[in-house]
């Protein structure tokens, strides 16, 4: 998806060549079917080729899919999963004060 989305669109063979380490180009097909069979691309033909492009939103996608992360892997809980990622990362002190900023702004909007 990562590879579609920055592309805007893209083909089986450009996925495969976008990716670091690839599995096999049949892999990339049924990938981007079950993709396409749960909604998230939709494909449409030019020449031989499929071209597949997202159906939603990226920023979409994003809330939807961390939604599933934080209900999967900490039992709904946000707090938990914030705090395993600042755990996890070398954050500077500009990324805490955004952070910190992003805090008190929902703290103000009543969140």
């Amino acid at each position: 998806m990562d590879v579609v989305y920055q592309y805007g669109q893209a083909t089986a063979a450009e996925v495969l060549d976008a990716l670091p380490d690839p599995p096999s180009y049949s892999t990339v097909r049924a990938l981007l079917r079950v993709l396409e069979d749960k909604g998230h691309v939709r494909h449409r033909r030019q020449g031989p080729r499929y071209v597949f492009r997202p159906t939603v939103p990226r920023e979409k996608a994003r809330r939807s899919a961390l939604a599933r992360v934080v209900q999967t892997f900490f039992d709904g809980s946000s707090q938990a999963a914030v705090a395993a990622l600042i755990d996890q990362s070398s954050l500077s002190g500009a990324d805490l004060d955004r952070l910190e900023a992003l805090i008190d702004r929902a703290r103000q909007e009543g969140r």
